[in-house]
C-alpha cells in the first residue's frame, strides 16, 4: 500500500472522525443511525492513521506529498 492520504486531507479525516464519534455517542438518534455514524467515524480515523484510502485508490486521487510515497 502506498500513501495516498496526506496533509490537509489527513487532518480533515481525523477531525471528521472525532466529530462523528462525538455525534454517535452523544446525539439522541436511533440505534441504526448511531451505528452507521460510528462506522463512518472509524473508517475516517483508520484511513487517516494508515494514510491509505481504497476509495482514493479507485478514483486515482493522491493527496500525499510526492517524496513520501
Amino acid at each position: 500500500m502506498t500513501c495516498n492520504v496526506g496533509g490537509i486531507d489527513r487532518i480533515g479525516r481525523i477531525v471528521l472522525g472525532i466529530v462523528l464519534l462525538l455525534v454517535g455517542l452523544a446525539a439522541p438518534i436511533e440505534m441504526t443511525w448511531r451505528i452507521l455514524v460510528l462506522i463512518v467515524a472509524a473508517i475516517a480515523r483508520l484511513t487517516a492513521t494508515v494514510r491509505f484510502c481504497p476509495a482514493n485508490a479507485i478514483f486515482g486521487i493522491n493527496t500525499c506529498a510526492a517524496g513520501k510515497k
